[in-house]
């Protein structure tokens, strides 16, 4: 490696390394925002919460190493055009493409480094990080409940007014609400001075037992006249035993956890394997779905073997030997039959949709994880080049630039996704989207920078920027 590629090299790992670093503590910032109802309250220790952001940590770095990559491109070359650098390496005769070779090598690696983190460190990371979630209240139990306010688990609403023992099992000045699954508010209240949490590792539920305490019930009688007395139960209890799901614990409000985050879990050859199960059980399904459809029609004797054009029916005439009240009822059967039929159509499409949204998410983190690694190469392609061009380094105009193109190139990501999740469009093509909208620009932006002839000046913009706000602060001064 010559001198030339040793000093780029250094160059660009140095804004590299900080930019990551720094990106990816925003990114923990923003996760601990997301999780603060899971972390905040619960009586966690530092080790657990390290632990926490240790396994959601992986799942991070596709967001912030394209960043990354870009953000020190446009840096590095910036300032190397800013301190003209460029011009004494093209005035000895070395051209832009041989400036980029070396670092273009780094980032194929890069690249292949990142495909395997997306294929083997993630997914590990991500049952990980799901398990650990679901364990942490059975291994402290004490955090499903905090102390003098009240959480929210499931339909239950509870309030403790102190807890003691070594994880914090036994309690004191226990109120529990019960929400009525009418939707009607809390129709159950509990009270009770004592109370124990018992959970085990093996078990998703938390057993909460209660002593010496009252249960509150309000009763809703039929009359309409005897409900303005609002009447209520009153049982009194020496012992009284609640199961709590864990499961509805762990369940963050707005978000989706439920099976299909199990694409997430999986290596490429697991995926792959999953979705062909899958694809093969879908297709069986639409196959018998169509079968019994012909079949509640009445189509299936009018069937060729070889077509699915159906003969020309025989047509009956009835109005000759029926009545008119037997063919009333006949029309109200087949009124009755065409509405179960379509009932049974909607309901099998809803089912055929849902597993369709489950193959298409399998298969776009299929996808996903060839995009981390052509991500690297695309965004070094786009930043290398504007950062030559616009010829500004350091930490301000290359921020902006950055920041709207990755915003771009996130936005694109996230809505062919979505689309292609929805079978608006291919999985290939809504994983792929972002890369055919910004291929063309990272070419044009390489050729203008081969070409030495996109070299821009944001004077224009910046200067009148600048003069306004000295202005304002002379004005502030004299004041």
């Amino acid at each position: 490696m010559k001198i030339l590629d040793k000093y780029l090299l250094k160059t660009y790992l140095t804004s590299f390394v900080g930019v990551f670093v720094i990106l990816i503590f925003i990114f923990i910032l923003q996760t601990v925002w997301l999780f603060i109802s899971e972390l905040a309250g619960k009586d966690l220790d530092l080790v657990l919460i390290l632990k926490f952001l240790l396994f959601k940590m992986p799942s991070l770095v596709p967001l912030v190493l394209p960043l990354s990559v870009l953000l020190s491109a446009i840096m590095t070359f910036g300032d190397l055009a800013e301190n003209y650098e460029f011009a004494a390496m093209k005035s000895a005769g070395i051209s832009f493409q041989r400036t980029i070779k070396g670092l273009t090598g780094f980032i194929l690696l890069l690249s292949l480094g990142a495909f395997f983190f997306a294929n083997n460190v993630i997914p590990y990371a991500e049952y990980k990080f799901t398990n650990f979630r679901k364990n942490i209240a059975q291994v402290k139990p004490a955090m499903a409940i905090a102390e003098g306010q009240f959480s929210t688990i499931g339909n239950i609403n509870i309030k403790v007014d102190k807890k003691t023992g070594e994880n914090g099992e036994f309690l004191e000045g226990v109120t529990m609400h019960k929400k009525s699954n009418l939707g009607e508010g809390a129709k159950t209240v509990i009270k009770s001075k004592r109370g124990q949490l018992i959970s085990s590792e093996k078990s998703n539920l938390l057993q909460l037992v209660l002593l010496d305490g009252y249960y509150y019930e309000d009763i809703t009688p039929n009359n309409y006249q005897d409900r303005q007395k609002m009447p209520f139960a009153k049982v009194y209890f020496k012992k009284y035993n609640i199961n709590i799901d864990l499961s509805k614990l762990n369940k963050v409000e707005g978000s989706e956890e439920n099976i299909t985050n199990a694409c997430y879990m999986l290596n490429l050859s697991e995926l792959k394997y999953t979705v062909d199960s899958l694809s093969t059980s879908y297709n069986k399904e639409i196959i018998s779905v169509a079968d019994n459809m012909y079949q509640r029609i009445g189509l299936n004797a009018n069937l060729q073997p070889d077509s699915l054009r159906p003969k020309k029916p025989k047509i009956i005439e009835l109005t000759s030997f029926l009545s008119k009240e037997e063919k009333s009822k006949i029309l109200d059967i087949a009124a009755s039959d065409a509405l179960s039929s379509k009932q049974n159509f909607d309901i099998n499409n809803f089912s055929l949709e849902y597993k369709k949204k489950d193959i298409n998410s399998f298969w776009l983190s299929i996808h996903e994880k060839f995009v981390v690694a052509f991500a690297c190469i695309l965004m070094f392609f786009i930043g290398a080049p504007l950062g030559s061009i616009i010829r500004k380094g350091g930490l301000g105009l290359p921020i902006v630039f950055a920041m709207l193109i990755f915003i771009t190139f996130h936005f694109l990501n996230t809505f062919g996704k979505k689309v292609a999740q929805e079978s608006g469009m291919t999985p290939f093509f809504g994983a792929w989207i972002s890369f055919f909208l910004l291929v063309p620009l990272a070419i044009f932006l390489t050729r203008k920078a081969i070409n030495d002839n996109g070299g821009i000046s944001f004077d224009g913009i910046t200067e009148p920027i600048k003069n306004l706000f000295i202005k304002l602060t002379q004005r502030n001064k004299l004041q």
